[in-house]
Formats: structure tokens, C-alpha cells, sequence
């Protein structure tokens, strides 16, 4: 299994980047190399909401609560400051 994963932005114009695994996204997804935003950085404004494509551990309860409350119905939702990066994604914004 590589260390190394790919986050993809569909939709965008914006090229794809290539981070070793577990990397926090927040730490290295600027306004330069992503569409995502971000404000916290703690999983608790939900500026970063984004839908996910790829296998990556499930939310955690505090994400999975703000999930609920600003994408109830949005099965592959996440916080992109809280994603543990551990395969291949695709991040588009909600």
C-alpha cells in the first residue's frame, strides 16, 4: 500500500495534490491549491463541509453531531479539517 494519496477536486480547475497518508488536510489545502475553505480548523464552524469520495475512516462523534445538523442527508459529508487521509479521495464543496 502507497504512503502517499491523491485529493482530487472534480468540477474545478484546480489540479490535484499528492499528500503522504494521515497528513492533516487543513494543515496543507491553501486558497491556492483547493476550493476548500477554511475558518476553525477544529471541526466546529463547518466552513470546510465538503463531499468526499474514497475510502476514509468514518467521522468521529463531535464531526458526525455537526454533520448531522448541516448535511443531514448528505451520506458522504465531512469536515475537511477532521478527514484522516488514508486512500485516494475526491473533495467536492457542498
Amino acid at each position: 500500500m502507497s504512503n502517499l494519496c491523491k485529493i482530487s477536486f472534480p468540477e474545478t480547475d484546480y489540479l490535484s495534490i499528492t499528500l503522504q497518508r494521515h497528513q492533516n488536510l487543513s494543515e496543507h489545502l491553501t486558497i491556492q491549491n483547493s476550493p476548500v475553505l477554511f475558518g476553525c480548523r477544529t471541526g466546529i464552524c463547518g466552513t470546510c463541509l465538503v463531499k468526499v469520495i474514497g475510502d476514509i475512516p468514518a467521522a468521529k462523534a463531535d464531526e458526525q453531531e455537526m454533520l448531522d445538523t448541516l448535511a443531514p442527508n448528505v451520506s458522504n459529508a465531512r469536515l475537511a479539517c477532521q478527514i484522516d487521509l488514508t486512500a485516494n479521495v475526491e473533495i467536492n464543496i457542498l
